[in-house]
C-alpha cells in the first residue's frame, strides 16, 4: 500500500504529531485520502449550517482530528485519477486499520463510525482523555 500523497500532507499540516502517525500507519493498510484536518472557525460554523457537523466546538479546530475518505485508485498513483467512495463497509475497513495503528502506536482514538447518534464514518479523532485541547 502507498503512503500519503502530497494533497494528503498538506492536509495534515496543524494536526496533532501523534494522530498525523496514526493515518501514516493506517495508510499502509487501507487507500483513503485526508480529506480534512484542521479547521478555522468559519469553517466550522459552515458545516454546522449546512448538518455536516453538529458542533461548534470540534476536535478539528484544535488539530485533534481527521476526516478521511475511502480512495479506489485507478492505478496511476495520482489521487486525481483515482475515485472517492462512500459505501459504509469501505469505511469500516477504515476504521479498522485506523484502530489497529491507534492500538500498535500507544495512541488513543476515537471513531466517529461508533458513535450511536450521527454516525460519522470519515472522522477520527484522539481521544480527550489522553489529548485534551
Amino acid at each position: 500500500m502507498a503512503s500519503l500523497l502530497p494533497r494528503d500532507r498538506e492536509r495534515l499540516q496543524g494536526v496533532h504529531r501523534d494522530l498525523v502517525r496514526v493515518v501514516e500507519r493506517a495508510r499502509q493498510a487501507v487507500p483513503f485520502i485526508v480529506t480534512e484536518g484542521l479547521r478555522t472557525r468559519e469553517r466550522q460554523a459552515q458545516l454546522v449550517a449546512i448538518g455536516a457537523s453538529r458542533t461548534k466546538n470540534s476536535r478539528h479546530l484544535t488539530g485533534h482530528a481527521v476526516d478521511l475518505a475511502y480512495w479506489l485508485d485507478d492505478g496511476d498513483g495520482g489521487v486525481e485519477q483515482g475515485e472517492v467512495r462512500w459505501d459504509w463497509p469501505l469505511y469500516e475497513q477504515i476504521g479498522a486499520a485506523m484502530k489497529a495503528a491507534a492500538k500498535e502506536l500507544g495512541v488513543p482514538i476515537t471513531w466517529g463510525g461508533d458513535w450511536t447518534s450521527f454516525r460519522d464514518g470519515p472522522h477520527f479523532e484522539l481521544d480527550r482523555r489522553s489529548h485534551p485541547a
